[in-house]
């Protein structure tokens, strides 16, 4: 909430008069801002050797993001999306609930939007929808102490990898205009991601992690 009253409060420090068209047709717009993911997990089991019902769980994050769009028409936009890796915990669940983290994953995610921007390109407030695809790509993933303790006892660590996947997302959002360069933009993205880990010992785990992004930013005009 704190980023969002900050971000209002510098578009309202460079609000001017004038009623020039703002995003239209031929329009290069950039937006920078914050994001924060959140997964809506679905493990299944850690396939054997494993305690049956051996789950994970993922946490949030939180990371700076840009992006860039071109009207194709006053309403037609194509979005990317990009922004620095967000790291995720990954955390015991189901029959190993509160062992703690067993590992933490990087993930790149750039998405690419065709997006419908309602109203006209002077509109004070124009709301959007969206439809796209996201290349979920995961790196440097590492297991923790806990990890070799449910997996592999009295061995050597364990460590794992999480499959790169393209997937769906779904877009609505809205952008406050502040004057003909400056917007107030944001949005909730939902993709349909699922993934499987493979892990050092040899077992595998398929999870749907189906997340959830949240974002606000200044939008600029060129």
């Amino acid at each position: 909430m704190n980023t969002a009253v900050k971000l209002l409060a510098l578009a309202a420090a460079l609000t001017v008069s004038g009623g020039a068209m703002a995003q239209a047709q031929g329009d290069w717009v950039v937006k920078f801002g914050v994001n924060k993911i959140t997964p809506k997990v679905k493990s299944g089991d850690v396939s054997a050797p494993a305690l049956p019902g051996t789950k994970a769980d993922v946490g949030t994050d939180t990371k700076p993001i840009f992006n860039i769009n071109y009207f194709l028409t006053n309403n037609w936009v194509a979005e990317l999306d990009l922004g620095v890796p967000y790291r995720h915990d990954l955390f015991g669940a189901g029959s190993i609930e509160g062992t703690g983290k067993l590992g933490t994953a990087d993930v790149l995610p750039p998405t690419a939007f065709l997006q419908y921007r309602f109203g006209e390109p002077n509109s004070f407030f124009r709301p959007y929808a969206g439809l796209g695809l996201t290349y979920a790509f995961f790196r440097r993933e590492r297991g923790s102490g806990q990890l070799t303790a449910v997996l592999n006892t009295g061995g050597p660590g364990a460590t794992f990898s999480l499959d790169a996947k393209l997937a769906v997302s779904a877009q609505l959002g809205a952008s406050v205009r502040i004057n003909d360069k400056w917007s107030v933009d944001g949005g909730v993205i939902k993709t349909k991601l699922k993934t499987t880990a493979h892990y050092s010992t040899g077992q595998t785990q398929k999870m749907t992690l189906d997340p959830v992004a949240v974002n606000i930013g200044l939008s600029y005009k060129f």
